[in-house]
């Protein structure tokens, strides 16, 4: 196992929510958001490149009038680089933003709204990678947090230019009740609860047989997933699996042999601890799960994980205790 931090100095006060992509020149690029305060104005997108000499100076990318969160890196068939990231104070409120690179992220486009006019809280990926499917078509995993968390895919059939909403995820007599407690935050977000909001934030994959998975992240203690047998257009209700889940980020990613490597907290208690950080694989197309290694152990905030292959290699991003985001290199030796 290789880990560096991508930073020797912090451009801002904290950072958060990486995305990882492979470049077809060898190298990666690694973006995420950070600023004085999470929420704030002042928030933007940054990103590195690591090349044979390692990571480079973080550069701004995006620094809208509000805050900016959670980017992802999406490559298309035509080789042009994707970059989504969503934009607003409020998570209720959010919209997605999308910007375009032809030459594997050195210079941007200028920023597009994915979805003009929609105010659903945010389309696209919420965070985590897009999944290609066998026939082409693209599906983000997406998710709102207006009242009662839900999560859907986004389905593009034309490599993320256009997109369309599938049918909702959610967990089944779940009921919002306003006024319930709530997790103390100082952020200016959303109303976040100790139970009973939902799911957000799926992880996508697709089996060999052509159905379509999601894991999500959940109010509920437990990793839940939902599936779908007509290609992401429609889903199950959510459903726990036996995984924890601390009410924090996870990411999978499915190998070219059909194994499933996953990084999350598997922290039970709803916002509890944000560690350890642990890889955790699957033979069996998400039935079970046995832990490959802890990244981190130490009693800090290691989250956000965003995890990609490349053959025999998976490279793993994560936010550092706020205080940088960290890449970890894994070869063969695990898979």
């Amino acid at each position: 196992m290789r880990k560096e931090l991508i930073m020797a100095q912090l451009p801002t006060a904290f950072c958060h929510a990486s995305t990882i992509a492979a470049l077809p020149d060898g190298q990666l690029l690694c973006c995420w958001f950070g600023g004085s305060h999470e929420g704030e104005p002042d928030v933007a997108v940054y990103a590195s490149r690591r090349g044979d000499k390692g990571w480079s100076r973080p550069v701004k990318l995006a620094d809208g009038a509000a805050a900016n969160w959670n980017p992802v890196l999406f490559g298309r068939r035509d080789g042009t680089l994707q970059l989504f990231y969503k934009q607003g104070q409020k998570i209720a409120s959010w919209q997605t933003l999308t910007m375009l690179s032809n030459d594997n992220g050195l210079t941007w486009s200028e920023p597009v709204e994915l979805a003009p006019g929609d105010t659903s809280g945010g389309r696209g990926p919420v965070r985590n990678k897009p999944v290609r499917l066998a026939n082409g078509r693209v599906l983000a995993g997406a998710s709102t947090e207006q009242g009662l968390w839900q999560a859907f895919a986004d389905i593009s059939d034309d490599d993320g230019r256009t997109w369309r909403k599938s049918s909702i995820v959610g967990i089944k007599d779940l009921r919002y009740r306003q006024g319930e407690k709530t997790a103390e935050s100082d952020i200016a977000v959303s109303q976040q609860s100790f139970y009973g909001r939902g799911v957000i934030q799926p992880s996508l994959w697709q089996s060999g047989d052509g159905s379509v998975h999601m894991l999500l992240r959940s109010s509920e203690g437990f990793v839940y997933r939902s599936d779908s047998s007509d290609g992401g257009a429609t889903w199950s209700e959510a459903y726990a699996t036996e995984l924890p889940n601390n009410n924090s980020g996870l990411d999978l990613v499915r190998t070219e042999r059909g194994v499933l490597f996953l990084v999350c907290n598997p922290v039970a208690t709803n916002w509890g601890l944000r560690s350890p950080l642990s890889l955790l694989r699957s033979d069996d197309d998400g039935g079970s799960w046995r832990k490959v290694l802890d990244l981190e152990t130490e009693p800090a905030e290691f989250s956000y994980p965003a995890i990609i292959a490349q053959g025999d290699t998976l490279y793993i991003t994560y936010t550092w205790k706020r205080q940088n985001i960290a890449c970890v290199r894994l070869d063969s030796v695990i898979l």
